[in-house]
Parts: structure tokens; sequence; C-alpha cells
């Protein structure tokens, strides 16, 4: 079956050739049975002998066979049962009207049952097609992380298309995830065309295109809003990996994926997302113990100076050192404790652009807009802080970790993409202003 959907039986002349070599044995048996049968009761009823076999051979070859079918019984039913015999000559006129009803029966009649021979094959094929996709689709549901839908999804298309097969996702440097075999390896040709179908969302390469000057084809693999990562296959010998009439079913197939990819990441979102609460969480209960156990000996502190200044025992320098340094603990204390989850259960709104940071919502307009995981977590740190500058080395820590603090081209392209979703003229922005040299900020 796979290889019947895959569109590689070479089975097929084959097959057409036996269809025709039976449509002529069917027709030779009917002969035969009409001339032990025309001695004792006549030709009248050898016409019909002829229907079977027609009958037969359209349903068990096809149209063509059948249609041999009709006409070598109208020439054999004249040769051996019409006057003159052993001829394709015809005196009588009602013999004449006999070849030519026959003839024409035996084509409806094959027309017919191939016809019917032909939807029953394509609901059988259909059927292939629905199961192959259905058991491509139960073995991604077995895989939780998008590595291993990569991983599957290579393997199973290898094998249904009998062919090479990579997985490859990421801008603005696309990245080899899976392999099939592992030791496929893509020349900086074979990169640079994937980049262009990450862009741009078309298919392109070996039968595609008009003119390619890679061996891959390269299919991308769309999500609702974004084009999420991109699809290559190829064979060792350079011959089309997938023809015209297998893309659909490609198409059905990477759509697949592209639901497999897409739950993944939502699954991934929702575990960061919880993951970010309990950190939150446990950050407001810390500063909350911190507060409450270090402002009761704040205040004691700031009225013992007091004390002392009213009595004059100690320096008065030394009563306005320790209250100013006691008035910056305080408010440094303070300034902690506000900047715990609970301010952000309140949405910050700007421009027509509204972020729920409690309940992880951005909207623009009344509309729910659609950020990758590094857009949010760019956008919740500013909205954070409005009317802050935040540094380039910050916004990358929190988006990508410490390791990736110099990756400013990272950060540049979040910042792009979001503005493209949220500003009414990202030439111009009006809600994420741009810092020269030192970061950016929402406008508060």
């Amino acid at each position: 079956m796979i290889r019947l959907l895959a569109g590689t039986d070479t089975r097929i002349p084959a097959a057409g050739l036996r269809g025709y070599a039976a449509a002529a044995l069917l027709v030779g048996a009917s002969t035969l049975v009409g001339v032990l049968i025309a001695p004792r009761w006549g030709t009248a009823a050898v016409d019909l002998i002829y229907l079977p076999a027609v009958l037969g051979t359209a349903v068990l070859a096809g149209l063509g066979p059948a249609l041999l079918a009709a006409i070598v019984s109208a020439l054999a039913y004249n040769y051996f049962f019409t006057a003159p015999y052993h001829t394709f000559r015809i005196y009588s006129p009602s013999d004449i009207v006999t070849v030519m009803v026959l003839f024409a029966v035996a084509v409806v009649t094959s027309h017919l049952a191939a016809s019917i021979r032909a939807q029953a094959r394509l609901a059988e094929e259909h059927a292939d097609r629905n199961a192959t996709i259905a058991g491509f689709a139960r073995r991604l549901l077995t895989c939780s992380r998008e590595d291993e839908i990569a991983e599957a999804g290579a393997k199973e298309l290898a094998i249904l298309f009998d062919c090479n097969a990579v997985m490859l996702t990421g801008l603005p440097e696309p990245r080899l995830v899976a392999s099939q075999p592992d030791s496929t390896k893509l020349t900086p040709t074979d990169i640079a065309a994937v980049a262009t179908v990450l862009t741009t969302g078309e298919p392109t390469g070996r039968g595609l295109t008009r003119v390619s000057t890679v061996e891959w084809q390269i299919h991308p693999i769309r999500s609702k809003e974004s084009i999420i990562a991109a699809a290559g296959l190829a064979r060792d010998d350079g011959s089309l990996p997938v023809g015209p009439e297998q893309l659909s079913l490609l198409q059905s197939l990477l759509d697949q994926m592209a639901l497999a990819l897409e739950r993944a990441r939502l699954e991934g979102e929702a575990r960061e997302f919880a993951t970010l609460r309990e950190r939150d969480r446990t950050r407001s209960n810390l500063l909350s113990t911190i507060g409450e156990d270090l402002k009761p000996r704040l205040s004691a502190i700031a009225s013992a100076a007091s004390e002392l200044r009213r009595s004059g025992s100690v320096e008065k320098s030394t009563v306005s050192t320790i209250s100013s340094e006691t008035s910056k603990l305080q408010r440094y204390l303070s300034n902690l404790i506000d900047l715990g989850p609970a301010s952000d259960e309140k949405p910050v709104e700007v421009a027509g652009v509204k972020i729920d940071l409690f309940n992880r919502l951005v909207s623009k307009d009344g509309e729910e807009v659609h950020l990758t995981p590094k857009e949010y977590a760019v956008l919740s740190e500013l909205a954070k802080y409005p009317g802050r500058v935040l540094s380039h080395s910050h916004l990358l820590r929190t988006a990508w970790g410490p390791a990736q603090e110099r990756q400013t081209e990272y950060l540049r392209v979040a910042v792009r993409a979001i503005r493209q979703k949220l500003e009414r003229d990202p030439a111009q922005p009006k809600i994420i202003i741009n810092e020269p040299a030192v970061g950016y900020r929402l406008v508060g």
C-alpha cells in the first residue's frame, strides 16, 4: 500500500497487457461455447453469451480491455454465427441489426462496469490515503517535544516516499532538526533554499521550480499564522522524490506535522507559563517575608536615630548618616516588593494595545495577537517596567538566557516582529521606542 501511495508501482503496464489478454481469452471462451450450442439451439441465444465476457472484462481490467472485448465479440459473432459463415460479410438485415445491437450493448455495459470499477478503485485509494494520514497522525501523537516530532516526521516521510528526508526550523539561520538517514548533510546552497522557503512560504527545489540549483524538494510547514518549519525530500539517483500526483498527499502529511508542532509549542508555552507563575509566586512570598522581617527593624533604626538626634548625645553628622541610609533601605525595600507579581494583575494599555501579564494575553484593538515565546518574553519584560529603558543585555538575558547577552541581532529580529504585529506604522513606532546604543522602552 505504501508503495502504491507513493506512486512507485511499476507493475501497471504489465497489468494492462494482462487485461487485454484476459479480454481476448474471455471472448474466445464465449465463442467456443457458442460454437458448441449453436447446432442444437441455433444462434438466437449466442449473442447473449458474449455479454458476461464483456462485463467480466470491464470489472476485472477496466474500460480499455472491455471496449476491445466488445469489438472482438461483435466480430466473432459476425464471423462464426451470421451467414455467410466464416466471413465478415452480412447479407441478412436482421443479422446486421443483431451485430450492431450486440456491439452497442457491449459498449454501454462495458462503460458502466468500468465506471463502477474506477469509482471503487478511487474509493479504495482514498481509504488508503486516509489510513496513511491517520497512521501518520497517530504516530505523531506519541511525541511530546518538537525534536521528537521532527524525527518521527522525517522517518515516516522517508518510508512513505522511499527517499531521503530532512526537517529544518528556525530563522534567521535554518537549523537541521532531523534527517533520514542520519548521515544526510545539507550544502550551503540547500540551507539558503530552506531560508527562502521559511521566509516566503513557497515550495522550491527539483520539479517545483523551472530552474533549481538544489537536489531537494523543500516544502513549508505552516501553522495558522506563520511558517514554523520546512521539510526536504530527495532521492540518491536524482529523480523526483514527490511527483505532481503525490503533492496533495504530502501536503496533508505536512499539515499533520504542523498540527503536532503547534501542539508541542502550546504545551511548551503552558509549561513555561506554569514555571513562570510558580517562580513569581515564590518571589512574591520571599519578598513578602523579607518585607515583614525588615520593615519593623528599619522602623526601629529610624526611631532610634530620631531619639539620638533629640538627645544630642551623638554627633549630628553620624545621626544624619544613619537616618539617610535607613530611608534609602526603606525605599529600596518598597521598590522590591512593588516588583512582585501582584502588579502584573493590572493590564498595561498603550496606543490601542493591551498587555495582560497576569492572563498572558496581548490584544490590539480588542483582537488577540499571537506572539512567539521569545517575542512575548521581550514584550512582557518591557511591560513590567513601562516608561523605563531596559538594556539590550537585560532583555537578551531574560528572553534567551545569560549565554546570549551579546546576540543583539536576536533582539532586533524579535522587536521588529513585535512592531509588525502591534504598531499601526512599524516604520514609525509609537509603542516600543529604541534608545540608541542602550536598549528599548515601552511607552508608559
